[in-house]
């Protein structure tokens, strides 16, 4: 009889309790690329629809790309500057060309059998195929934000802060960082860093006033 893995529960509803919108950060704060690495690791054991895995990252951490980002977040001008990075997410369009790649991964680490990976490889690709873009579009921007809230509470546990930021050019940031516009949809930003302030408090709708049991 197997055994499921026991978890802190405590020590993970209080990463989500201390979890606040951060505006200012400790300038002197810098996260290695070995740090960021391991975080967006954790970040992407995030679920994805058929595992295809849409997200896409780019780390704005150099003066120069904040001073590029800058323009494109007029109404976040704090969390740019002093936050140790900026992480833009983004969602590929064409999320369906690694299929082959990552079910084969798969197969390749003992994680399918090889005759399940060649029927589901099939089926997807069939599947996909009659999507529209819009279908598409939708279902990669929920992945997106899932590996996003991953990545937050990841970077919590970590001992950083972050703030989702909705408010920039989304018709300007792929094509400023080297993008293709037409394949690349931008998801949020997310600056990460150490808190010099204590953020914000905002209330929460009770749980009984938002669910329903049937």
């Amino acid at each position: 009889m197997s055994t499921a893995p026991v978890y802190n529960k405590e020590a993970f509803l209080q990463i989500v309790q201390d979890r606040r919108s951060i505006r200012t950060y400790d300038e002197n704060v810098k996260i290695s690329k070995e740090e960021m690495s391991e975080m967006l690791t954790a970040a992407t054991k995030a679920p994805s629809s058929v595992n295809l895995q849409p997200w896409r990252f780019v780390i704005i951490e150099s003066p120069e790309a904040k001073a590029k980002l800058a323009p494109l977040a007029r109404f976040n001008q704090q969390q740019v500057k002093t936050s140790s990075a900026v992480i833009a997410v983004f969602a590929d369009m064409n999320n369906l060309d690694y299929l082959e790649e990552i079910y084969g991964k798969a197969v390749e680490h003992g994680m399918m059998p090889q005759e399940v990976k060649d029927q589901q490889v099939v089926a997807i690709s069939n599947l996909l195929a009659g999507i529209s873009e819009q279908g598409n579009r939708e279902t990669i921007l929920i992945d997106g934000g899932l590996v996003s809230m991953q990545l937050m509470l990841t970077a919590k546990a970590y001992g950083y802060d972050t703030n989702p930021i909705g408010g920039f050019e989304k018709d300007q940031i792929a094509e400023a960082f080297d993008l293709d516009k037409d394949r690349y949809v931008p998801v949020m930003l997310l600056s990460i860093g150490k808190a010099a302030d204590a953020g914000y408090k905002s209330y929460r709708m009770p749980v009984e006033q938002i669910t329903e049991w049937k």
